[in-house]
């Protein structure tokens, strides 16, 4: 999970990026780039850190141009070097640089053939550098000493026959333009949108339409699954389907839990899709459980908030803020590490005592990962005086790796897997436990969009849209990204990253 974005303007976009980027901060908080162009240079500035600590005055001043792309990053695969922050960028052909969201499933192979058969060579664990060099190869294909749109609609086609994933992407091609592109399952998100001028329309694609809504941009739509969108320096916009058989699977997890709750993904209202969550798991409480004895709601904030109070509604109970949040404590989902998320919960969240004493009280989260936070959120209820407390998720249990992008590599550190709801009860320490169904979820989402017919739900039931997950592809991704080969690439890179080039 990352965030890009990209802009054509008639004016600098630097600020503009920057402004995006925090606004699609919490798809990651590990690094972030912005590069852009201008008489014939690249202008660049990634590092490690938050969008605010990244860039400075006098790294805004250096970014000039009018067309630009921006990153921000957290890790899967690789590790939180700042030598994976984002853009990357190849000198030939014409110089392109890539922003990317995803993740590839066919890396290693592609990066054998990148070596073997088109002579380059990628120099970090990001496959955003892979999937780089294979747009950049698919460019060269023509031999001209200039493209064209349908040049470039062509290396888009290209990618999609040699790469496999979940993948959208942002590139610029020098002196040509921008170019942003989506993996032919729909899997990752990206949209598009314009604003009027007194100098006529200016640009932008990014992750999420709130971008829009934040830049004064009228979206005008999510790429469709193989699409992709270019926009030439001159502000001429091209679309074109470059997919041979798309089909249409958003990733169900980004309604749960990854994307901000005012933006629209495939025209879905986050926030809209995460009420009929909340009233979803209310009925199932009711046919399953009609005799309860819930005394308060209180959501796990702040994912939650939206699904908690609309049960609570329903319930007939109260709804209670339980929990006041620290604002300065990252996602602690995202979080690479397991020490790092335990410790991040109880800096993160401090209870309110007089909202749980003598009562009981159903928590409500988005969902259930590694179970790390939520027992401890339930132990912070009960040291607060709590006399039962139960615990609802918005969604269904995590059993399975996500191979798309999202930070559920090792299904040996997911809590649900292999286990029973009441197992998962009791290790995470609730009176009871209360999932989301997987229909229900499904049809949460697809009221706010009917011509939705499928979805990624791999992470709840094993099932991989791109048809090329198999056994041994899960178990070498685990030995690759779980905590402790994430520990041990964290301590190599380390003496690497402290002979970095200064700020």
């Amino acid at each position: 999970m990352c965030g890009i974005i990209g802009m054509v303007a008639h004016g600098p976009v630097n600020q503009a990026i920057y402004d995006g980027l925090t606004v699609l901060q919490h798809r990651g908080q590990d690094a972030a780039g912005i590069m852009t162009w201008a008489d014939g240079r690249l202008y660049l500035r990634k590092r490690n850190g938050l969008v605010r600590d990244v860039f400075r005055t006098e790294h805004m001043l250096q970014l000039r141009g009018h067309i630009g792309i921006g990153h921000v990053r957290y890790p899967t695969a690789g590790c939180s070097s700042s030598a994976e922050a984002q853009p990357f960028y190849v000198n030939s052909p014409y110089g392109v640089s890539l922003a990317h969201n995803g993740n590839l499933t066919n890396a290693e192979e592609l990066k054998g053939e990148l070596f073997r058969e088109d002579l380059r060579h990628i120099n970090t664990d990001s496959d955003s550098e892979i999937l780089l060099n294979v747009f950049a190869h698919e460019l060269a294909r023509p031999g001209k000493l200039k493209v064209g749109v349908d040049d470039i609609f062509d290396a888009v086609a290209g990618v999609h026959r040699r790469c496999r994933g979940g993948y959208a992407a942002v590139a610029m091609i020098n002196d040509y333009g921008m170019l942003a592109f989506r993996d032919p399952h729909g899997i990752r998100p990206v949209c598009f949108g314009e604003r009027e001028t007194a100098h006529g329309t200016e640009y932008l694609v990014a992750s999420e339409s709130v971008a829009m809504d934040t830049l004064g941009f009228r979206l005008i739509r999510e790429l469709d699954p193989g699409e992709a969108v270019f926009v030439t320096l001159d502000g001429e916009l091209h679309t074109r389907q470059c997919a041979n058989d798309p089909t249409n699977a958003p990733c169900l997890f980004e309604y749960v839990y990854l994307a901000r709750p005012d933006s629209i993904i495939d025209d879905v209202a986050v926030y809209k899709a995460r009420l009929r969550m909340g009233q979803t798991l209310a009925a199932k409480i009711q046919r399953d459980w009609p005799d309860h004895d819930i005394d308060v709601v209180i959501p796990v904030p702040d994912t939650s908030r939206t699904s908690a109070l609309e049960m609570a509604q329903h319930l007939g109970v109260k709804y209670r803020e339980g929990f006041i949040k620290n604002r300065y404590i990252g996602r602690t989902f995202i979080m690479p590490g397991q020490q790092q998320r335990q410790k991040s919960v109880r800096q993160k969240l401090n209870p309110i005592g007089l909202e749980f004493k003598g009562k009981n009280v159903l928590l409500v989260d988005d969902s259930i990962v590694r179970g790390t936070t939520c027992g401890q959120i339930i132990e912070m209820a009960r040291d607060e005086g709590a006399r039962k407390v139960y615990f609802a998720s918005a969604a269904p249990p995590v059993r399975y790796p996500n191979v798309y992008g999202i930070d559920m590599p090792s299904a040996q550190e997911l809590i649900a897997h292999g286990r029973s709801e009441d197992e998962v009860a009791r290790l995470i320490g609730a009176d009871r436990l209360v999932y989301q169904d997987l229909d229900d979820l499904v049809t949460a989402v697809q009221q706010g969009n009917p011509r939705l017919s499928r979805f990624d739900a791999s992470c709840f039931n094993g099932e991989y849209v791109t048809g090329d997950v198999t056994d041994a592809y899960l178990e070498e991704l685990e030995e690759q990204r779980n905590d402790q080969a994430k520990s041990t690439r964290e301590t190599d890179h380390a003496l690497i990253d402290l002979h970095s080039a200064p700020d």
